[in-house]
């Protein structure tokens, strides 16, 4: 019992964790809408039909499927083989912990500079928008993508556990 609950918060951990480098991803590679200084401390944006908000969302949801499926595929092979559905659960846990992190790690990635060209820049002056995330309905890619990969490996597991018993079967019989 000890052992099976040492496991699972080792996943969560391990799967949260996993939060950190993906936010620093997902604030690397994510555009940031140009703003420009209207007086100081008020920004707007230059272009009103910039798509750098809804491709920021995208970036995180793509991220978040990938680590999504890895963490669930490693975290099965790993661990929900041997823990069942605690490891299942620490997984999912894990996951939503993670996305979480993620959101918290990317935000923070320029949000100094931001802040700081918002409150010292003169009128006119142009620089990035910090990062956010629009569409909170990203967050559930990575647990859904987890459990998703969780669940096809189980039901093909368990689709192809009739067949070989029946292999074995009718080897035993020759």
């Amino acid at each position: 019992m000890r052992k099976g609950l040492a496991a699972s918060a080792v996943v969560l951990a391990g799967s949260a964790l996993l939060g950190f480098p993906a936010g620093a991803v997902w604030g690397a590679v994510a555009p940031r809408a140009q703003l420009q200084e209207i007086s100081q401390g008020t920004a707007q944006v230059v272009n009103a039909e910039t798509s750098a908000f809804i491709a920021a969302d995208g970036w995180f949801c793509l991220i978040g499927v990938i680590v999504g499926l890895a963490t669930g595929a490693l975290g099965y092979w790993l661990a929900v083989r041997r823990g069942g559905a605690s490891a299942t659960a620490a997984l999912i846990l894990g996951a939503i912990a993670g996305t979480l992190i993620m959101l918290w790690t990317g935000e923070q990635i320029g949000q100094a500079t931001y802040q700081h060209q918002l409150a010292t820049s003169a009128a006119n002056t142009l620089f990035n928008s910090s990062l956010a995330l629009g569409a909170k309905s990203c967050l559930a890619f990575w647990p859904l993508g987890t459990a998703a990969i969780i669940a096809l490996i189980e039901l093909a597991r368990r689709h192809d556990a009739p067949r070989q018993d029946a292999l074995d079967d009718s080897a035993a019989a020759f």
